[in-house]
């Protein structure tokens, strides 16, 4: 399950030993609805090598802006805390890994 993020855990979580990757939803955006049960999924299926969080714009709406995200759904992985990828708009699973995994 993915891990809700807040700004009082996102240093935290970003930080910690494996890569992060974290999604950037909103609950009125459908393309996001439409992603979150893979996010779901990826999140279960990759724990060994990755955390999976879902950051809600609206809600941490700092932290979103920090990294200019400015369409949603937005995925972005962290390694060692900094950006090593990026996924804008809706995919399927595949697609979203591919975007992914490279960087991991």
């Amino acid at each position: 399950m993915a891990l809700a993020i807040t700004e009082q855990n996102y240093e935290e979580t970003i930080a910690s030993g494996l890569p992060v990757v974290i999604d950037f939803w909103a609950e009125w955006c459908g393309p996001c609805k439409a992603v979150s049960p893979i996010v779901e999924a990826i999140a279960e299926e990759k724990a060994d090598v990755m955390n999976v969080g879902k950051l809600n714009v609206d809600e941490q709406m700092e932290i979103a802006q920090r990294y200019r995200v400015v369409s949603i759904p937005t995925l972005i992985l962290f390694k060692g805390g900094e950006v090593a990828a990026l996924s804008v708009g809706a995919a399927g699973k595949e697609e979203l890994l591919a975007r992914i995994e490279p960087s991991l």
